[in-house]
């Protein structure tokens, strides 16, 4: 059995990775997280983009503890500001994780956009890195729009405010395997799976 380290301390994105990988028919690999390792200084995410975040925690990860490392970075990327949230999606409100203060804030922020201006997407960069240096980086976008108030309790972050193409839910009102197959994460993880197979021989 391989083991995998997801760079995170999100336990719901160890469900999901692991469900993804369960979902694909990938046996052989063990998906551990940041409280499953020995602790080891984790750089602050000042990336410019997506992808320089999820490739510097990934190289942090698997340069401490000897094994291929996985990581991601994400958020929500509004078109009526200019794809923000963006890299700052987590701490928008100014504190970091406070999912509530991102919403609230976001939603003030849209208040005055009408409808058909109310576009965005959920992007993910993830990104593997093997313990030789060898890198991937991948990327995975979901477009739909932003509600004017919250719906749903599943998911987390800005789930409960956005609505996928094609469906009138939102995010937070999918089953865990609806989000799996369509999300940005979800679309950026499946991407890594040949690499993660070659990983489980």
């Amino acid at each position: 059995m391989s083991r995998v380290l997801l760079a995170t301390r999100n336990a719901k994105k160890l469900v999901e990775l692991r469900r993804i990988l369960e979902a694909e028919g990938v046996t052989g690999v063990e998906v551990v997280g940041l409280d499953e390792v020995p602790e080891f200084p984790e750089a602050p995410e000042t990336g410019a983009t997506f992808e320089d975040n999820a490739l510097a925690k990934a190289r942090d990860a698997a340069e401490a503890t000897g094994l291929p490392a996985v990581a991601d970075d994400s958020g929500l990327a509004v078109d009526a500001l200019n794809g923000m949230p963006g890299v700052f999606s987590a701490r928008w409100s100014g504190k970091h994780g406070d999912d509530q203060a991102n919403l609230d804030l976001l939603l003030g922020q849209l208040n005055d956009v009408p409808d058909d201006r109310r576009g965005g997407a959920f992007v993910s960069a993830a990104a593997l890195v093997l313990p030789d240096g060898t890198e991937t980086v991948v990327r995975g976008e979901w477009r739909g729009t932003i509600t004017r108030a919250e719906r749903g309790s599943n998911g987390f972050g800005y789930d409960p405010i956005f609505v996928p193409e094609g469906d009138t839910r939102t995010s937070a009102e999918l089953s865990p395997e609806e989000k799996d197959a369509d999300s940005h994460r979800g679309r950026a993880l499946r991407l890594l799976l040949p690499e993660l197979r070659k990983l489980a021989g």
